[in-house]
């Protein structure tokens, strides 16, 4: 019986603390908590967000790259406007009659009872007028918001630009973005988007049964402030990349420029560029597609985009493999009679060298020499195919080492990764017949089965700089108040060629740009050694690549560049020029005013290269549109919600007071 009084009690006991519990949580959702309330009275509480100011992008000196000026959206909430003078508000934001119709429209087919954006992107000037007689205007509000600029108006490819957010950015961002919002659609804007962007203040205002709004609820404790995004330190120099953009302009072509100790982006050239404002405003859509429509593509990010042969600019990684695997040693010499015969082909020099080394080999560009010492690399361990098809797969994977052949991970969107082929691709290529070093005896000089970017090529001189290692290139040297940039881009990545073979590579290079008889003096400098390598690569719809990759200084190097000049013919025609004034630039912050090639730096900047495109005239139709159709046949039925909008329109729009005459 005992046990029996025990239990009911127990139960008893279990039932009021259950009680207990549920009044405790009514009680703090109805008193303590409101955000039940606020979601129960959904539909009498609208949240306003209050857009931040962007980060600012700086350039590694501090000079200010992109910026923010205030503009204004100008609301309207269809449900709330009254009859007034249209004309009145057409004629302070530059719009007409029609337009008003069309934007009203608009508005009212998205929702009746919500505001939405009438007219983006309202100037200073225009507001100020606009606000001196909003009061005229009810159902229409101004929410203020900031958009780019950019002063310099350099480095458009770099930057990227802003656009509209789509149904897919609102999705992928789980709903941060709004319709009408704005996102970072290429280039720095859009790789570091979530730090620039900054954070939306919200103000939950409480509105009455008549849409009429009451003040921030509960005094504003729920309420948010906007949050700037975070200021970024790009690691660019404005001073080379804006020489670089006057040196290119009317130029196909890129330049990169990297800090080989810290794999710092110093400048990032693509030519043709544009105007970074251009893709600001109200004019965007009119300036992209002109952009656009431009035949030699200014929308292509040439440094990662680019796909270019090396040309001999591959010779120096080709010699350092070589010497790495003992086939050659800097004294090795070979003769040059101004041809090369492999098998039945037979391969161009371009000088006659005679008996030649790895030193004056590198500083003549001599293309025998690099042949005879590809054919002993591919020949090392016996001449049969599969030998040669093992040893070449060996060799690939070297040159991958390099970065060749895949992407190098720049915190940059839109990086491309080029072919190098291996061995199981010569085997489709020919058919799985015998292939071997007589078949593929241009990559030796940086021709056929291989394509690079300048990125690629610039890294390949950081390497080379470096005595055999690099680090990933990037282009953010900090963030915000002392945010880190990734660690991935302060690790060592290694080559695996001994630091002792750079030298006579190294030597080579010194040579070419500092003797008489070397391929790349048009890129010397006064009391810097400068080291590099010119490239004339082949091209096939047109005249020949102008190309050079270097360094400077040779001891202890600050700048590793590569340029690239399509159409511009030799290495040292242009691409060498144009390399040593960024490196002077660069490393003495003046410009000597030195002639090259009998021309100054101005004739260099005033050159055109640019292909010149046929436009084909349009064929005239073979007969004439039938006339019988009736123009009524196309027209399609408004919406519903379209015809109530006009409906709306014809009763609030009134004529103009005076004179004035109807838009």
């Amino acid at each position: 019986m005992d046990q029996l009084f025990n239990r009911k009690y127990i139960i008893q006991g279990l039932f009021v603390l259950i009680a207990l519990i549920l009044l405790g949580k009514l009680f703090y959702m109805q008193v303590i908590s409101d955000k039940y309330f606020l979601s129960a009275n959904n539909n009498a509480l609208r949240k306003i967000y209050t857009y931040p100011a962007r980060g600012v992008i700086l350039d590694r000196n501090n000079n200010v790259l992109a910026q923010n000026q205030p503009t204004y959206d100008l609301l309207v909430t269809p449900n709330q406007v009254k009859p007034f003078d249209t004309l009145s508000l057409c004629n302070i934001i530059g719009i007409d009659m029609v337009q008003f119709r069309e934007k009203f429209k608009k508005a009212v087919v998205q929702s009746r009872y919500q505001e939405s954006i009438f007219q983006k992107l309202i100037s200073v000037e225009t507001y100020a007028s606009l606000q001196e007689k909003m009061f005229n205007y009810r159902g229409f509000s101004v929410r203020k918001r900031t958009i780019r600029y950019y002063p310099d108006s350099i480095a458009s490819q770099f930057l990227g630009y802003m656009r509209e957010v789509t149904p897919t950015d609102i999705e992928k961002h789980a709903g941060y973005y709004k319709s009408g919002d704005y996102i970072g659609k290429s280039g720095i804007e859009r790789e570091y988007e979530t730090v620039l962007r900054g954070t939306k203040g919200v103000t939950n205002m409480l509105y009455n049964a008549h849409n009429v709004a009451q003040g921030s609820y509960a005094n504003g404790k729920l309420d948010s402030l906007a949050i700037s995004g975070d200021q970024l330190v790009s690691t660019l120099d404005s001073r080379i990349q804006k020489l670089g953009e006057q040196l290119l302009a009317n130029k196909v072509g890129s330049i990169v420029a990297i800090e080989p100790s810290t794999g710092e982006i110093l400048a990032f050239v693509s030519s043709p560029g544009y105007d970074p404002n251009k893709l600001v405003g109200n004019n965007f859509s009119p300036n992209y597609r002109e952009i656009y429509g431009n035949p030699n593509r200014p929308f292509v990010v040439r440094p990662i985009q680019g796909g270019y042969s090396p040309g001999s600019a591959f010779k120096p990684l080709d010699a350092l493999i070589a010497l790495s695997e003992g086939v050659v040693d800097p004294n090795t010499t070979f003769n040059c009679p101004g041809y090369y015969i492999a098998g039945n082909r037979r391969f161009k020099c371009e000088h006659v060298d005679g008996n030649i080394s790895l030193r004056r080999g590198i500083a003549r560009s001599c293309n025998t020499y690099f042949y005879n010492i590809f054919a002993k690399l591919m020949t090392k361990n016996g001449g049969s195919y599969a030998k040669q098809h093992s040893t070449y797969e060996a060799w690939q994977n070297k040159v991958r080492k390099f970065g060749i052949g895949d992407t190098l991970g720049i915190d940059f969107p839109g990086e491309k990764a080029y072919k190098l082929f291996r061995a199981a691709d010569y085997d489709k290529l020919h058919r799985s017949k015998y292939w071997g070093n007589t078949s593929i005896m241009s990559v030796a000089i940086g021709q056929g089965e291989i394509n690079t970017t300048p990125l690629q090529m610039a890294n390949i001189m950081a390497i080379i700089a470096n005595r055999g290692y690099y680090l990933k290139p990037h282009v953010v040297k900090s963030i915000g108040n002392g945010k880190s940039i990734d660690a991935r881009y302060k690790e060592k990545h290694f080559v695996g060629i001994d630091a002792r073979f750079f030298d006579p590579v190294i030597d080579g290079m010194e040579d070419a740009v500092n003797q008489s008889w070397g391929t790349a003096t048009e890129s010397r400098l006064q009391n810097i050694i400068m080291c590099g390598k010119t490239g004339t690569v082949q091209n096939s719809r047109g005249k020949n690549h102008s190309v050079f990759i270097g360094f400077a200084p040779r001891d202890n190097p600050k700048i590793a560049i590569a340029v690239i000049v399509e159409n511009g013919g030799y290495g040292g025609a242009y691409a060498a020029p144009i390399a040593s004034y960024l490196t002077e630039k660069y490393l003495t912050d003046s410009l000597s005013g030195r002639r090259i090639n009998g021309s100054t730096i101005e004739m260099y900047k005033e050159a055109n290269l640019l292909p010149v495109f046929v436009t084909k005239p349009l064929v005239k139709p073979l007969s004439k549109p039938d006339s019988s159709k009736k123009a009524d046949s196309l027209k399609k039925t408004l919406p519903t919600k379209t015809k109530v909008a006009q409906n709306q329109f014809n009763k609030l729009a009134i004529k103009p007071k005076g004179n004035a005459a109807s838009k």
